[in-house]
């Protein structure tokens, strides 16, 4: 099974990368797993399938904030007439996008990998990822899979040392642009909230329990006081986001100077939207597309510009 993952702090162009690499035949492009699963994607320690599928079947924290007061991000895929739609603050986090973005059917293609992935043996985190990730390719009849979720540069390090073979594409943007782009996204206005609590206060606000003593600056932040206008609010200080931009872009470029991967490609959104035929086609050559060329010549003319920015997914 061929391997590859896109590392970016997101709101890079990668939600769009990932929808063009669906289009190739032979790939499954695998959308938000690793992010939808973080923390725990850096664990170490050793678990059963029925463990591990227990993760992937129950809902993210941050989701089900978002769904509870009504600011979820647009990149949620799955459908209106799912199982879960009635009741989206439980729907288990690998339906959100990642299954979603494969078929018209996630429900069934979740039930498929219940089985299969409860029957994993005991081992490490890492190794689960590995095997669920080449089950999803072989069951949506694909040779490889290629990896992205949007803010996995900090999460680097685990990825390199769990994937030691796979290939690595580094997809940057400008970091003012970049910011810009996360104080509008609900899902990148709580991740720096989270960030910032932790790092000032030790105390994750949404998972906090109601009576915990937290510092008085959290108040509006608990779970049960949160509200969509309080988390649109943080999104006009643009500086916040410029700092997570940082720290993101820290994280993988250490990562990657410390464990250099044996294959890296390495991507700007600049250039992505200057030459789309140019850089795709390269990039399919570096995933081992059968015709890179006639992959971007297909694709890239979903790549356009609206006053003079790319139409970022």
């Amino acid at each position: 099974m061929e391997r590859a993952i896109i590392i970016s702090n997101g709101r890079s162009g990668s939600t769009l990368l990932s929808d063009l690499i669906v289009e190739e035949p032979q790939t499954c492009s695998a959308q938000e797993y690793f992010m939808s699963l973080a923390p725990w994607n850096r664990s170490t320690e050793l678990i059963t399938g029925h463990e591990f599928w227990n993760v992937l079947s129950e809902p993210k924290e941050e989701l089900s904030v978002l769904f509870r007061i009504g600011a979820p991000p647009k990149e949620i895929r799955y459908p209106a007439h799912g199982r879960f739609a009635a009741d989206l603050a439980s729907l288990p986090r690998i339906l959100a996008v990642t299954l979603p973005a494969l078929t018209e059917d996630p429900d069934a293609l979740f039930d498929s990998l219940a089985e299969p992935v409860k029957r994993f043996p005991a081992q490490r985190v890492g190794a689960h990822h590995r095997a669920f990730l080449d089950l999803l390719a072989e069951k949506t009849g694909k040779q490889r899979w290629v990896e992205r979720s949007g803010g996995s540069s900090q999460i680097t390090t685990s990825l390199l040392e769990n994937f030691p073979t796979a290939k690595f594409v580094y997809l940057t943007r400008d970091w003012a642009a970049t910011a810009k782009s996360m104080s509008r996204h609900s899902s990148f206005q709580i991740v720096q909230l989270r960030l910032e609590a932790m790092a000032r206060y030790g105390v994750d606000p949404l998972t906090a329990d109601p009576g915990d003593d937290v510092p008085a600056e959290l108040a509006e932040f608990l779970p049960g006081r949160l509200t969509a206008e309080t988390l649109r609010r943080r999104g006009d200080d643009q500086r916040l986001f410029l700092g997570l931009c940082a720290f993101m872009s820290s994280q993988a470029d250490q990562a990657l100077a410390d464990h250099p991967p044996a294959q890296l490609h390495r991507m700007a959104y600049e250039q992505l939207v200057a030459d789309p035929i140019g850089e795709l086609t390269t990039l399919g050559e570096f995933l081992g597309f059968a015709d890179p060329a006639a992959w971007a010549a297909s694709v890239a003319g979903r790549v356009r510009t609206t006053s003079s920015m790319a139409v970022v997914a």
